[in-house]
């Protein structure tokens, strides 16, 4: 799909008739993904009016940069610019039927019950990605705020060991720090068991707090290559959580190839998913989340990550129990996502969640 041009008219000029044809090409294309030409669009509309009465109308909403006609002599699909006019301005927002409510709640409630977030998020994904046939995406931060359970050393070789964090949730993780070769098998457990007393139940944020509200006495109980492997083991999460590492968790991708129109949506497609593979961009998006309440959709080149496959992304944040932004869920797929179903299915599958991990 082409830039859109600089739009001739105000959109917010555009008389009825104009605004009920440009209404019937948009929803034509995000049924069939195929251009709709003037005589198709004269049949269907609810006023009585010839197919080159369509055509002026429909050059008059190309000259808006609305539509755009693809292929000589082909009919019109909506531009960028046009989808969006039509997604804030014309579009009607379904609701969700009593039955994807049921689904979302006990199929999300149901993952909650093992008290671990990664399996809710997990879960999360699959079901947005059966229920809009897309690509259900989540983006998660490692959270800061999470409660700690338990915390390990293990040495995997005379200068490589290895921190794990066990959360109350359930979620594990696991990272490489530096040891010197002479540290015994004790320092590391006495490390852990220090840890341990000092982190339980705590964020990490608040055992930092309270050991270097308790520095002296930290000084006393350690010997010196004990320390080093708090010290480092704590520098190591230090400093991820100021990077703020995140989770992405994407299910579903198959979906996006079951109803491909031509070569070109192949290779959109294509840039997809070597979009998805590098993930490191996708935290782009939870700061996109965080500015706004509710759901946000980019289409197209409003998203700079997806600019490139033409795709669109419908996305909602969730929250913990402080009412702290923590990630984002929802929808990717084609421009021609059915966004007044998308919406409102990614909107209460955000709330469930955020009620589920606060």
């Amino acid at each position: 799909m082409p830039k859109s041009p600089p739009a001739t008219t105000p959109l917010r000029d555009l008389d009825e008739r104009s605004r009920e044809i440009f209404r019937r090409i948009v929803e034509s294309y995000l049924e069939t993904g195929e251009p709709v030409g003037s005589r198709n669009i004269s049949k269907i509309l609810p006023m009585a009016l010839s197919p080159a009465s369509v055509r002026n109308v429909m050059q008059d909403l190309e000259e808006a940069g609305l539509i755009y006609a693809p292929h000589v002599s082909a009919g019109r699909k909506p531009t960028e610019t046009g989808l969006r006019f039509f997604v804030d301005a014309l579009m009607e927002i379904g609701d969700l039927t009593a039955d994807e409510r049921g689904r979302i709640d006990a199929e999300v409630r149901a993952s909650g019950r093992a008290l671990n977030a990664d399996q809710v998020l997990t879960e999360a994904s699959q079901l947005l990605s059966g229920l809009s046939r897309g690509a259900g995406v989540v983006l998660s931060t490692k959270s800061d705020h999470l409660r700690l359970k338990h915390v390990e050393f293990v040495r995997l070789e005379p200068r490589k060991g290895l921190v794990v964090l066990v959360g109350e949730d359930g979620s594990v993780e696991n990272r490489l720090i530096d040891l010197v070769p002479e540290m015994p098998s004790s320092s590391l457990s006495e490390a852990a068991n220090f840890l341990n007393s000092q982190m339980r139940g705590r964020t990490l944020s608040e055992a930092r707090q309270a050991m270097q509200a308790r520095h002296q006495e930290f000084e006393r109980e350690l010997d010196e290559l004990t320390k080093r492997v708090v010290d480092t083991g704590l520098a190591t999460w230090a400093g991820a959580e100021a990077g703020r590492p995140r989770q992405l968790i994407v299910r579903g991708r198959a979906n996006l190839l079951d109803d491909l129109k031509a070569a070109e949506d192949l290779e959109r497609i294509r840039v997809l998913f070597d979009d998805l593979e590098r993930n490191r961009d996708l935290v782009q998006l939870l700061g996109h989340a965080e500015t706004g309440d509710g759901v946000r959709i980019f289409i197209g080149t409003e998203n700079k990550l997806f600019s490139l496959s033409g795709s669109s992304l419908v996305v909602s944040p969730f929250r913990d129990k402080d009412q702290r932004v923590i990630g984002i869920l929802g929808v990717i797929g084609p421009t021609r996502l059915n966004y007044a179903r998308v919406i409102p299915m990614v909107d209460y599958t955000a709330k469930v969640v955020s009620k589920i991990l606060g």
